[in-house]
């Protein structure tokens, strides 16, 4: 299963090219979204997408959302250590939930490119 990230959601409302693959990952089935990312979404549904947006994500399997503040700042740490200085905590928990539920992870985010050097996150190329 793909997590799709924030990033991804918001260029494929605004139908930039880079993320229409996603239309086959959701005509597949093979997406999940967690709480975090749709709470991210709500300041970027506007009237004209409103009924789209809402009814895409209330259809897609949402994967629990528990945070490991352990883990987190274990991550963190190593980010630093490493050169990888401006990732925040929304996204740092995004990284812990897909590592914790062996997902596939969907971001146009360049800091987790990085990240997935140290950390066993399986990204889905653009």
């Amino acid at each position: 299963m793909i997590l799709v990230d924030t990033s991804v959601w918001i260029n494929y409302f605004k139908g930039r090219e880079e993320v229409k693959r996603l239309d086959t990952f959701i005509e597949t089935n093979s997406i999940v979204v967690n709480d975090l990312i749709l709470a991210e979404l709500l300041p970027f549904i506007n009237q004209k997408k409103e009924y789209e947006l809402r009814n895409l994500l209330l259809n897609i399997e949402k994967v629990v959302l528990h945070i490991n503040w352990n883990e987190i700042i274990k991550m963190q740490t190593e980010n630093l250590k490493n050169g990888i200085n401006k990732v925040g905590v929304p996204d740092l928990v995004i990284a812990q939930n897909v590592i914790q539920h062996n997902l596939y992870l969907y971001s146009m985010d360049k800091h987790f490119k990085f990240m997935s050097k140290l950390f066993p996150i399986k990204l889905i190329e653009f």
